[in-house]
């Protein structure tokens, strides 16, 4: 994390006194939330096996993002799984074994069908290895609360799949909301539309080579949650 030389810049010590008006972002943190944090070691040690994933299997597994947004993604994937619990708690929802593996079992279909492994896909779209389980819940908490929403018959008409998806996206962004997630911006804010870290123009303490812009054809982050 940040090691303050005896001597500071000017510039140095700027950055310095804007992340102390950050207020709630503890040193050493990537993120926080009301309750608890996550660690920038625990990150950087996702990254790293997120990595030895894919330079194992380099040939088959095209990851969906920029390799300079790897840290964004990997703390994207932390703190979904973190909502996606609070969610759970908020409906009342407690999901068995049996459930999170038909999740699993579900989404090694679809894999299947593209001709990867599930890992192989979890790891294109930067989710490590070892979290492969906590994704298992992720999808069987989702569509346990679908099944709450739509009263266990999902709709066939587009319109009516268009306002589930609108109540589930809104559920979804009061649960992260409830969490009071703070994330150092060191790594970016959190967009609530997506649940995801992102770089917004003119941020402080972008990593060099990073991207700023959102994905072309995507929405602006939603930095603010409207819900």
């Amino acid at each position: 994390m940040l090691r303050t030389p005896l001597t500071l810049t000017a510039a140095a010590t700027a950055a310095m006194l804007v992340l102390a008006g950050c207020g709630t972002v503890r040193l050493g943190s990537a993120a926080v939330t009301n309750t608890d944090r996550i660690s920038s070691a625990t990150v950087a040690a996702q990254v790293s096996n997120l990595n030895q994933a894919h330079q194992a299997d380099k040939a088959k597994v095209q990851l969906q993002f920029p390799a300079a947004q790897t840290s964004q993604v990997v703390l994207s994937w932390l703190l979904r799984f973190k909502v996606r619990e609070q969610m759970a708690h908020r409906y009342g929802i407690s999901v068995t074994h049996r459930q999170v593996q038909a999740a699993l079992a579900s989404a090694t279909a679809q894999a299947k069908q593209s001709g990867v492994t599930l890992t192989d896909l979890a790891v294109a779209n930067g989710v490590p290895p070892d979290q492969i389980g906590e994704l298992g819940r992720y999808l069987a908490i989702q569509n346990a609360v679908l099944a709450r929403l739509d009263g266990g018959q999902l709709p066939t008409a587009q319109a009516a799949l268009q306002i589930l998806g609108n109540q589930f996206n809104t559920s979804q962004c009061r649960a992260a909301k409830s969490l009071g997630i703070q994330v150092n911006p060191q790594f970016g804010e959190l967009d609530y539309r997506q649940i995801s870290v992102v770089r917004v123009p003119g941020q402080l303490a972008a990593a060099p080579g990073s991207p700023s812009p959102s994905p072309t054809g995507t929405a602006a982050p939603q930095t603010t949650p409207h819900c």
